[in-house]
């Protein structure tokens, strides 16, 4: 499925297609049962609330916030009714998606034969503080609890859909899974991310999902549904379809993801338009996805990027100060920083982010001072 293949490294990918200066890509890189833990006490014991499931995606994670109710991300589940939940016991129990009309990310499973097995407790996230995600790992298909990470951006305030942004490390299959503080609590669920910028719903959107969820909303539920499954499905027809299909699964592509209101799928849209050549798209889907959350970081750079295949720095100039700011030390930015500033002829960003880069990577910046110094502008 193509969500779970390319949500963490969908933004690595379309770098390489921009053809940036000097830039250098790391990819970051079985029965069911539970992993090995290292992490604290509280959060390994977490760990025995988050469970593998297979639906629309045939590898994902849910976790447990109520008796026989489980969250979990509805890019895994799309429009199915039903998902398969994988317990710790090796007992596999079937789980009925309750119907909503929620906007987000988000759906309920209501699931029996769950036994003693206890909620987790939510807990809204401080800046900055200590997290870890929990869910399924593809290779081994077991549930296990990754290396920490931190706050990086609270939720956008009046931004409903908006995300907790973190370092926390989530990789494929962690999709539906807990984020959970040092103490096991809690704060969001493993959506989306990747090199470093990870993203998560904050569990204060679990009293809205439940208000908007039951039979009720059957059918409001099934057009949503579709809409995702369409999406992912036209992302993977414009990724392998024939040349002469493009324009027609382009349109569907921009349509469907469109209607799916999940900025996630906004971001992979427009890095698939984007390789495609179609810029004026694909800037319409970055800059849709950062109307529903400001501080969606990949979503950024993903514009960005766009900017740069399309020559237009000048644009790309204001985005990168918002950026530079929160992440001085950031190679990539800071590449992406001297490029448009001397492409986009804002020097002084060029300037002070070069600067940077010699404060932090020495050993480039020879290469970075050719850069200004001897390439003419384009």
């Amino acid at each position: 499925m193509i969500l779970k293949s390319i949500v963490n490294i969908g933004l690595a990918s379309y770098f390489l297609a921009a053809g940036l200066y000097g830039f250098s890509v790391s990819v970051i890189g079985a029965e069911t049962g539970m992993a090995r833990c290292n992490a604290p006490d509280p959060v390994c014991s977490a760990s025995a609330s988050v469970f593998r499931i297979s639906s629309f995606d045939p590898i994902g994670s849910a976790v447990m916030i109520g008796p026989e109710v489980l969250i979990t991300n509805r890019h895994v589940i799309a429009d199915h009714t039903k998902a398969m939940v994988y317990l710790p016991n090796g007992r596999i129990v079937q789980a009925s998606v309750l119907p909503t009309s929620y906007s987000g990310d988000l759906v309920l499973l209501k699931v029996k034969g769950l036994g003693s097995l206890k909620a987790l407790e939510t807990r809204t996230p401080r800046k900055n503080s200590k997290l870890f995600s929990i869910g399924t790992e593809i290779h081994t298909k077991q549930v296990r609890v990754y290396s920490s990470g931190r706050v990086i951006l609270l939720p956008a305030e009046g931004k409903p859909l908006a995300r907790l942004h973190h370092s926390a490390n989530s990789r494929p299959g962690n999709s539906g899974g807990a984020l959970v503080d040092i103490s096991g609590r809690l704060v969001g669920i493993v959506t989306s991310g990747g090199d470093g910028f990870y993203e998560a719903i904050p569990a204060t959107e679990f009293q809205s999902l439940r208000l908007l969820s039951g039979p009720q909303y059957e059918e409001e539920s099934r057009v949503i549904g579709m809409a995702y499954r369409r999406c992912t499905n036209a992302l993977e027809m414009s990724r392998l379809g024939p040349k002469s299909n493009q324009n027609s699964s382009e349109t569907n592509l921009i349509e469907d993801c469109t209607k799916s209101r999940n900025r996630q799928l906004f971001d992979l849209a427009g890095q698939t338009l984007g390789r495609a050549g179609q810029v004026d798209d694909a800037i319409a889907m970055f800059e849709r996805a950062l109307t529903q959350d400001p501080h969606a970081i990949n979503s950024r750079i993903g514009l960005i990027v766009t900017l740069h295949l399309a020559r237009r720095y000048g644009k790309a100039v204001p985005h990168l100060k918002k950026l530079i700011k929160l992440f001085p030390t950031n190679l990539r930015i800071l590449q992406l920083s001297i490029q448009a500033g001397k492409l986009g002829e804002n020097l002084n960003l060029a300037r002070g982010a070069l600067e940077l880069l010699e404060q932090n990577y020495p050993r480039l910046t020879p290469n970075f001072k050719r850069f200004l110094e001897d390439i003419p502008r384009q």
